[in-house]
C-alpha cells in the first residue's frame, strides 16, 4: 500500500467514525420510541425538551424534527458557546450558550430557567432530557448556601489538580440542585426519557 493509499484508509476510518457518533443520528434512532411512549400514555401537554450539553442543540434539532406538528414542543438548550451552529430549532425550544468547563452565569440562568419550564410541567408532559459531554459544567445549579462563584473556584481547583472527569462529577453532584437526580426530580409529575450521549 502506497502512503497516499494509507492516508485515503485512515481518512475514510476516521469518516466512518464520526458518522457513527454523529448526535442527530443517534437521537432520530431513539425518537419512535419517544412517540410512541407519548402516544401510549396519553401525554397530551406535549413534549418538554430540556437539552444540555456540547451536542445538545444538534440533538434537540434532530429530536424537533421528528416529533409529528400534532404534538406540542417546548424547551430549552444548553451548550457551549458556538455549539448551535447549523442547528434548525423552533421558536418554542428556547437556546442558551453558556461557559465550559468552568460553569458561569450563562450556565446558571439557563439552568434556572429549565427549572422554572419543569415546574410548569404535569402528568400529560413528556420530557425528553438530551445530555452529552459538558452537560454538567453547563447545567450550573448551585446548591442552596453555595455560590456561583464558589462552584467556579472549586470546579478551576479541581481541573487544576488533575482530577478526572469522574471525580469532577462526584464533587459537582454535591454543590448542584439538578444532579444527583435532582433534575429528574424537579419534572415531576410529568414523564421523562433521557437520551444521553456520553465519553464517559
Amino acid at each position: 500500500m502506497t502512503p497516499s493509499e494509507r492516508r485515503e484508509t485512515a481518512l475514510d476510518i476516521f469518516q466512518a467514525a464520526l458518522r457513527a457518533v454523529d448526535p442527530a443520528k443517534s437521537v432520530k434512532q431513539y425518537m419512535p420510541r419517544v412517540l410512541d411512549a407519548c402516544r401510549e400514555r396519553a401525554l397530551t401537554s406535549g413534549i418538554l425538551i430540556v437539552g444540555f450539553g456540547k451536542a445538545a442543540a444538534v440533538m434537540a434539532g434532530a429530536a424537533v424534527e421528528s416529533i409529528p406538528g400534532d404534538i406540542p414542543v417546548r424547551g430549552i438548550v444548553i451548550t457551549k458557546y458556538g455549539h448551535t451552529k447549523g442547528a434548525m430549532l423552533p421558536g418554542s425550544v428556547e437556546v442558551h450558550e453558556a461557559g465550559h468547563p468552568i460553569p458561569d452565569e450563562a450556565g446558571r440562568a439557563g439552568a434556572q430557567r429549565a427549572l422554572e419550564l419543569l415546574a410548569g410541567a404535569d402528568e400529560k408532559t413528556l420530557v425528553l432530557f438530551l445530555i452529552s459531554g459538558g452537560g454538567s459544567a453547563l447545567l450550573a445549579a448551585p446548591a442552596e448556601g453555595i455560590t456561583l462563584a464558589d462552584k467556579q473556584a472549586v470546579t478551576g481547583l479541581l481541573l487544576k489538580a488533575g482530577a478526572t472527569i469522574d471525580e469532577l462529577n462526584t464533587v459537582r453532584k454535591h454543590l448542584s440542585r439538578v444532579k444527583g437526580g435532582r433534575l429528574a426530580r424537579a419534572a415531576y409529575p410529568a414523564h421523562g426519557i433521557s437520551l444521553i450521549l456520553s465519553d464517559v
